[in-house]
């Protein structure tokens, strides 16, 4: 595949040489097998499993056939030349019953992974924690529940002995504000609750448990680089009036800032949203002192960017994004979401601004468009559009001081969207579901010539 000369102007070399490049993905969305080699069931196993709540009544029975084809997509990762790549741990493969008895042909699947990896020069990136909360936990209040800080305690633990040997790069939790509100508040996402007072405790919890869970990989792998994951989206208000432009806060409040901000000791953003002065309700003594820590990087995820409008039918915060179709912008991705690069370059900005923050790696991007297989090829032309202009914004963000030190395109390998299915195609390797056939799309070879360059 040749490149062009707009190509040509964005080069691998122009990151230096430690700037860190990978791929992401998560177990709940590649593995498949969930009943295979005595793993429990996890929240996702059920909610997929209820009528009506995933699109096309699509299920992760299968996914990609990770746990079976680990090795088949390994060797892709490397044959792209993409050094580093992040995955994570089902709880309930490792932990049937969430806490207690230790299965142990879940840590020999995922040392199989971890050690093809090392095997094929692949550097693992670990998420302990992408959304799979064991389904017995969510039965006794899953995030909703004090305990769960001691329970993923545990799976921390566990994980820390059972992989820090060779595990370098952990990540504590994926997306906070997108699984505790989806699947907390607006009851769109595994477990399918809704409501402001499962929503609270959960927030708290999630904090306590991201901060205890990365105390204990800095105990227990001392020399591992530790950090966690938060998305993120550039929010803009519809107008310069008043309203919408207080409402834009808010937002930006509640999707950006809710959990960094407490992680990072600065407590929750309560002048922004009022509401969160419930949370006191949950809130033990000594619980301030242990809802912040020093992590040595930061993950963002960025796709797009929000329009935010004063709503005053809006419960809690009276702000409404305006749907990007209704903007009549010039790209959508088959998420309905704008493409927009400038967004990833605002974030970087953004969380680079805070003092606490050593370091910053985007550890999502990337985008899903209709995908088509044409004689054994997929040409998909928006999604290497898409890459190199937000890789570009990158580099302008990196250029101009700021502490980002890598990228990872999400994702892989298509794979199982939550609650869309397998309708959003985001992989760079094509995926026909009913056969398991991969095929690099245009935009993985590009991504691997990029990353092979000099």
């Amino acid at each position: 595949m040749e490149l062009t000369d707009q190509d040509t102007l964005l080069r691998q070399q122009l990151f230096g040489p430690d700037f860190t490049w990978g791929v992401s993905t998560a177990a709940f969305q590649i593995e498949g097998s969930p009943d295979a080699d005595g793993k429990g069931e996890s929240v996702w196993d059920t909610f997929t499993a209820k009528k009506g709540k995933i699109l096309n009544a699509a299920h992760a029975r299968t996914a990609c056939d990770f746990y079976n084809r680990y090795e088949e997509d390994i060797d892709l990762i490397k044959q792209l030349h993409i050094p580093n790549f992040r995955f994570s741990i089902s709880w309930s493969r490792l932990l049937p019953n969430g806490t207690g008895e230790v299965n142990q042909a879940g840590i020999d699947y995922y040392n199989r992974v971890i050690d093809y990896c090392i095997k094929k020069g692949v550097e693992p990136w670990v998420t302990v924690y992408h959304w799979d909360l064991p389904q017995i936990l969510e039965q006794k209040g899953g995030w909703t529940n004090r305990e769960v800080i001691d329970w993923f305690g545990e799976f921390a633990t566990l994980c820390a002995k059972s992989f820090g040997d060779r595990v370098k790069h952990w990540m504590v939790m994926n997306e906070p504000v997108v699984f505790t509100g989806a699947g907390y508040f607006f009851g769109i996402h595994a477990p399918g609750r809704s409501g402001i007072r499962n929503f609270i405790p959960a927030i708290h919890h999630v904090v306590l448990s991201i901060t205890a869970g990365a105390k204990i990989l800095r105990k227990l792998v001392p020399e591992a680089q530790i950090g966690s994951t938060f998305s993120c989206s550039q929010i803009e208000p519809a107008t310069d009036k008043p309203r919408d432009v207080a409402a834009a806060v808010r937002a930006d409040a509640l999707i950006n800032r809710l959990f960094i901000e407490p992680i990072l000791g600065m407590g929750y953003p309560v002048k922004e949203l009022p509401i969160l002065k419930t949370i006191q309700k949950y809130v033990l003594p000594g619980d301030e002192d242990n809802m912040h820590f020093d992590f040595d990087f930061i993950g963002i995820q960025n796709y797009t960017r929000e329009i935010v409008k004063y709503s005053f039918f809006t419960p809690y915060i009276n702000a409404k994004m305006v749907k990007a179709e209704d903007r009549k912008v010039d790209e959508l991705t088959a998420m309905r979401w704008e493409v927009h690069p400038p967004s990833i370059y605002h974030m970087i900005k953004k969380f680079d601004a805070y003092p606490q923050i050593k370091s910053i790696i985007v550890t999502e991007n990337g985008a899903a468009f209709p995908d088509v297989v044409n004689e054994g090829k997929v040409d998909d032309p928006q999604r290497l559009r898409y890459l190199q202009n937000y890789i570009r914004q990158v580099l302008k963000a990196k250029n101009e001081g700021c502490k980002v030190n890598g990228y990872f395109v999400w994702t892989l390998t298509d794979n199982f969207e939550w609650a869309e299915g397998y309708h959003p195609r985001f992989g760079l390797i094509f995926v026909d579901h009913s056969t398991q056939q991969r095929i690099v799309k245009e935009s993985g070879k590009w991504y691997g010539e990029f990353l092979s360059e000099g």
